[in-house]
């Protein structure tokens, strides 16, 4: 499938297939499809932008405010034609472009508050505000946490698209038994084999299998998900130790 062909996927609704590298192109070449498919992209990750946000000395209401604001303009105004694919990373290109836009805004009188004509489809921002809240006081700058969160965020999609998929085949259960077993920072205790055999009333054998399977599936999604976020192929594993290395460093004080 060629980007154009991939863009009217994301048209009709498929939006997983869409990428970064394909956002991109289709901003830069006019072609249709960039905006659904940016705002797919964007209403996954909006909330780590809207915790800098907070982190900068923003109120609440400042911080949606500014947040809807930052996503509108991205949305309706040329800058995607400015990205340059060779800069790599959505989260990256997203970072340095809030950060200028929060210089920006410094400066504006007339930024838009809430309750005028911008409604960006899908940010839930008074749960964000709640989320925020109820994090725990930390030592992380403000970047370092962005990229934490950022890893959060993904890890958490990746986790409801694989319970979503052993939920469609009558395997909750399976799921949450299995689940512990993909703890990234390797802070749980494990269960042991013959815990999960018994559980899943499968032998010894079995059990390995099913944590293997599950393992396997579970960084098949992951790469998935990352590789929409990148603009080469090869950044993925580049990408993925970043993100580890950011939940590692946050100490798990985000939790």
């Amino acid at each position: 499938m060629n980007e154009t062909e991939n863009l009217a996927g994301a048209q009709g609704g498929q939006f997983r297939t869409t990428n970064w590298s394909v956002v991109l192109l289709s901003a830069q070449s006019q072609l249709p499809g960039s905006q659904p498919a940016l705002a797919e992209l964007c209403r996954l990750y909006w909330y780590p932008l809207y915790a800098f946000v907070r982190r900068r000395g923003n109120s609440a209401e400042d911080a949606e405010d500014l947040t809807q604001g930052f996503f509108l303009g991205l949305l309706e105004r040329k800058s995607l034609r400015k990205a340059s694919p060779e800069k790599g990373k959505f989260r990256s290109f997203l970072l340095a472009s809030l950060k200028n836009y929060l210089i920006d805004a410094f400066h504006r009188t007339n930024t838009v508050k809430r309750g005028g004509h911008i409604e960006f489809v899908g940010l839930d921002l008074e749960s964000g505000e709640e989320r925020y809240l109820g994090e725990a006081a930390n030592a992380l700058n403000a970047e370092s946490a962005f990229d934490a969160r950022w890893a959060m965020t993904l890890l958490t999609h990746v986790m409801d698209r694989l319970r979503s998929e052993y939920a469609l085949n009558g395997k909750v259960a399976m799921c949450g038994t299995l689940e512990p077993f993909l703890d990234p920072t390797n802070t749980k205790e494990l269960p042991s084999y013959e815990e999960v055999a018994r559980q899943l009333h499968t032998s010894l054998g079995g059990a390995k299998t099913l944590i293997h399977r599950f393992r396997k599936r579970h960084s098949e999604i992951l790469r998935e998900e990352v590789s929409r976020t990148v603009s080469e192929p090869d950044a993925v594993d580049e990408e993925i130790h970043a993100l580890c290395e950011a939940l590692i460093a946050s100490d798990r004080q985000l939790e």
